[in-house]
């Protein structure tokens, strides 16, 4: 499978990070001669985080390279990504260009504003073109918002939500097009708010930031907004949290339209604090510091089987069962030893080691078929010969147990 990526810059070096990592083979146009560099970046910060999200050895890499122009990238490609600047009359000469060579193909946007509409006024063909809105870094967040218009191809869509699912990305279909999608109107809306309380001197972005990252923001990154609020209602649930605090929306305590002149006295107040309070680390320092807390974070959702976790299982779930039964002088499994499993001798802890027997187990019973099926079979059918076992003579009971216990990690 081919991808073309257009624009190679953080979000488009984070699509051609994800598909790359994910088996694809990736054409990448940009005219900057400084893309290649930019990209390997990016491509080695994905090469130390995204494999430490999977449990499962991930494809061997896709095969990547630079376009010499729009038509070579887009030759014979399964899916092209655009990712070029927020200028709408940019983006109508690049479609028009790319659909000269490849109509048919699913072209979607990482535009963070535009509607489908929008980007499809005057297209060869607009069925094809859609918005895969993606958040950085694309290579380990999962979300894309996809937003179709009237005009998409339905089908289209559909394969291209299972393209995004098959690179292990949570494809969020938004129903109606509007202005910024729907993850961005949150942000936008925050960021209003934040500018208001630095300018008016109630907090440093630095406190601003500290708000976020320890409070609300750990609780979103696993329950989103509305499932929080309706913990927040007790055990009356929503409802009593909506008659609690629904009086607030008419009280003065944001000024969400309302925005400050943004002239060059807010810029420095902003840019200056910012310094201050991040300045001593570069930006590849932060974006690392960045990739690790996210991948800790998501392998604890993972191990819950919650939130962005549970695309990352069934990720994983997905690429198992595509494994072919592996060459006899292969390792029988693959597993990648993170830094959370090293003790503070250097040495992988022995709870890790029997997770690898364990893990080696499971794959062993289920290439002879001793799935979790069979496993769940035997265990009835000895629970049905001998549902009370008499006190102190458990064993039956107890080696069906072990039996569950041991194929259930598969």
């Amino acid at each position: 499978m081919k991808a073309a990526i257009i624009g190679g810059g953080v979000i488009g070096g984070g699509w051609a990070a994800r598909f790359l990592l994910n088996g694809w083979d990736v054409a990448v146009f940009d005219p900057d001669p400084d893309a290649p560099r930019k990209i390997d970046a990016v491509l080695d910060n994905a090469k130390l985080s995204l494999p430490a999200l999977s449990d499962v050895p991930l494809p061997a890499m896709g095969q990547l390279s630079f376009a010499a122009s729009l038509a070579e990238a887009v030759t014979g490609a399964d899916y092209i990504q655009e990712s070029v600047s927020e200028r709408l009359d940019l983006k109508h000469r690049v479609y028009a260009e790319i659909q000269k060579v490849s109509p048919d193909t699913p072209l979607g946007s990482s535009t963070s504003g535009y509607k489908p509409s929008q980007l499809q006024e005057g297209a060869i063909n607009p069925a094809t073109i859609f918005v895969a809105h993606p958040f950085n870094p694309v290579y380990l967040l999962p979300l894309a918002e996809v937003v179709p218009s009237p005009a998409s191809d339905a089908a289209l869509i559909e394969r291209v939500k299972d393209t995004l699912r098959g690179i292990g990305m949570f494809p969020l279909h938004v129903r109606k097009e509007i202005d910024a999608h729907i993850a961005d109107r949150f942000l936008e809306a925050v960021w209003r708010e934040a500018l208001w309380l630095v300018k008016d001197g109630i907090a440093t972005t630095e406190e601003i930031d500290e708000a976020i990252r320890m409070g609300f923001g750990l609780r979103w990154g696993q329950m989103g907004l509305f499932e929080t609020y309706r913990i927040a209602g007790g055990e009356a649930g929503m409802k009593h949290f909506l008659e609690q605090f629904g009086p607030c929306l008419t009280w003065p305590w944001t000024k969400l339209m309302d925005v400050p002149d943004f002239n060059d006295e807010l810029v420095d107040l902003i840019a200056g604090q910012s310094d201050a309070q991040s300045g001593h680390h570069t930006i590849r320092e932060l974006e690392r510091i960045r990739d690790s807390n996210l991948v800790g974070f998501l392998r604890v959702l993972k191990d819950r089987d919650w939130g962005a976790g549970r695309v990352l299982k069934a990720h994983d779930a997905a690429r198992r069962d595509a494994v072919q039964t592996p060459d006899a002088d292969a390792p029988l499994v693959r597993l990648q030893v993170l830094p959370s499993w090293i003790d503070y001798n250097g040495h992988m802890t022995e709870s890790r080691y029997l997770f690898a027997g364990s893990e080696t187990s499971d794959t062993l019973l289920r290439l002879i078929g001793a799935d979790m099926d069979i496993c769940r079979g035997r265990a009835q059918l000895l629970h049905r010969r001998n549902p009370h076992p008499p006190s102190g003579r458990g064993e039956t009971g107890r080696s069906s147990d072990r039996i569950g216990a041991g194929a259930g990690r598969g």
